[in-house]
């Protein structure tokens, strides 16, 4: 049995992919992902390292392929040490970074970011997703900070639980064009748009573009290390299918 491991929009084009291929189980961190899966074969649920060991021998797992987000690092070391642990195959998804172009600020991790936000005057827009809201919200100061969140109840509540603002809670799914990210920024006309370096397939290239033509400057949170694995989604399907 082949687990694959979600949690960026290339999985959910991997099992589109694979139709009828039927040897995997796919499993996602919350619920709100299920509706981007049309399969059966799916856990729901967030896995210590000692409970993804204890999936993997459950499940018969023989290979396991990782398509985590790329910032979702304790995901991989966990996968990587179940492989480790038991001698099971492990293929990593890694995105291609996004070409920078145009002026922008680049930092190396987000402890850099909270140092530099900390010393600025103005509106932030962020797209970071709501997971570091909490932090963010330490050093905002006399600024505004505003977030744009998923539209998903665990989003909200952690907005929530941070103070954050009703008007400054922005939910919405993407993906989304450089032209209706425009549009986004011009409604709330930021000083700053902080973003991961997702890649292009995280939309990182259109979200600096529409900050380039609204002569906002885009701050980058970077990954502090360059991901070793498979960047091509064909040849991860490929594998799977001749396993």
């Amino acid at each position: 049995m082949i687990w694959i491991i979600g949690g960026t929009s290339e999985a959910r084009k991997l099992i589109e992919r694979l139709g009828d291929f039927n040897n995997y189980i796919l499993t996602i961190a919350t619920e709100d992902g299920k509706e981007f899966f049309d399969t059966d074969n799916l856990f729901i649920g967030r896995l210590s390292r000692e409970e993804m060991v204890a999936f993997a021998k459950d499940n018969k797992i023989d290979m396991i392929v990782d398509l985590s987000h790329p910032y979702a690092k304790v995901v991989s070391e966990n996968a990587r040490f179940v492989s480790e642990e038991l001698g099971i195959e492990y293929k990593r998804y890694a995105r291609r970074r996004a070409v920078h172009g145009g002026d922008h600020i680049y930092l190396n991790s987000y402890e850099e970011a909270y140092d530099f936000l900390s010393n600025i005057e103005g509106t932030v827009f962020f797209t970071t997703g709501s997971k570091n809201i909490k932090d963010f919200e330490k050093i905002r100061g006399d600024n505004r900070f505003i977030y744009r969140v998923l539209p998903a109840l665990e989003s909200i509540e952690l907005c929530k639980k941070s103070d954050v603002h009703m008007r400054d809670i922005v939910a919405i799914l993407g993906p989304f064009s450089k032209e209706f990210n425009k549009a986004m920024l011009a409604t709330y006309n930021p000083d700053y748009c902080v973003m991961k370096d997702s890649g292009d397939a995280g939309g990182t290239r259109e979200k600096i573009q529409a900050c380039v033509e609204l002569d906002i400057k885009p701050i980058i949170i970077g990954r502090e290390d360059e991901e070793e694995g498979i960047n091509d989604l064909g040849e991860i399907e490929e594998i799977i299918r001749n396993r």
